[in-house]
């Protein structure tokens, strides 16, 4: 911003030296009439008067030199007083805070006291019937009889998560809601046999299946908001996003197949929570499956 305002003030100071000396103006423009009056005459005429004319701007600019050095002085004094104000401007200036840098901690040392410290209590859970609403059902179909048992999540994600929560309501003011955690391989397969629309994978394809995983959405007015089409609910998933991130989880709004409302822990050693039965084969989880 200063090198802008500092290129602008130059220009005006440029401009109020050619409006105020006459000199200066006809020693850089007055080869153009003569340039001009040679290239309308006859080729052999108009190459003489144009090497009359460069001659002529090069002997002005010479003289434009010779001026400005006489009046070195005048000429820096006029510079520095056209550019000071781009370069003061800056320092009188607060700079203007961006939304989510208003009326919070450092996000840092904020993460690591939720994380360090004690662990997080989970909310009392809410009436079964706010998740059984009509448009709760159209858009997560299932969704009343998912789990929503915070202690059923591993120990870890369990804490991020509601540190997650926690952020959401201190610095935004959402209500974040658990919509669901621990999904059975059964119940996964049931999912996934909606289609594509709802889940791309099946038993043992989602971190939901370790405890690891979180849908989520808001509370609006005592009604939970899902549809990303509603520009307060997706302005909440984003800030939901860049929280998960900072607190080292992996949020769905990023895959190709994006789930806003996903929140998951990477854990390498997933596959040894599972528990172990005759003929199962593991599938770790992947990008797009949830």
């Amino acid at each position: 911003m200063t090198l802008v305002l500092s290129a602008c003030f130059l220009s005006i100071a440029a401009a109020v030296s050619l409006l105020g000396f006459a000199s200066l103006r006809r020693a850089l423009f007055g080869w153009v009439p003569p340039l001009m009056r040679g290239m309308s005459g006859p080729w052999q005429i108009g190459c003489a008067k144009a090497r009359d004319a460069w001659r002529f701007a090069t002997e002005g600019f010479l003289a434009a030199g010779r001026l400005i050095r006489r009046r070195m002085t005048f000429t820096l004094a006029a510079l520095v007083l056209m550019s000071a104000p781009a370069l003061l401007i800056p320092h009188f200036i607060a700079p203007f805070p961006l939304p989510e840098q208003v009326g919070g901690p450092t996000s840092g040392s904020r993460i690591a006291a939720l994380l360090e410290g004690e662990q997080l209590s989970p909310p009392p859970p809410l009436p079964p019937d706010i998740f059984a609403t009509r448009e709760v059902e159209h858009l997560r179909p299932a969704t009343p009889d998912a789990n929503r048992d915070w202690m059923r999540l591993d120990t870890e994600f369990r804490q991020r998560l509601l540190a997650a929560f926690t952020l959401m309501r201190d610095r935004h003011g959402y209500e974040t809601v658990l919509i669901e955690g621990y999904r059975s391989p059964a119940r996964q397969n049931q999912l996934a046999a909606l289609g594509d629309s709802v889940t791309r994978a099946s038993a043992h394809q989602s971190y939901h299946q370790y405890g690891l995983a979180a849908d989520c959405a808001f509370l609006r007015e005592g009604r939970l908001v899902i549809s990303e089409r509603d520009p307060w609910a997706m302005q909440a998933y984003e800030r939901l996003g860049r929280i998960a991130e900072e607190l080292g989880l992996t949020w769905g709004g990023r895959w190709t197949l994006q789930d806003f409302g996903h929140v998951e822990l990477r854990h390498p050693s997933a596959h040894d929570r599972r528990p172990r039965t005759a003929g199962n084969t593991l599938h770790l989880p992947t990008d797009d499956q949830s």
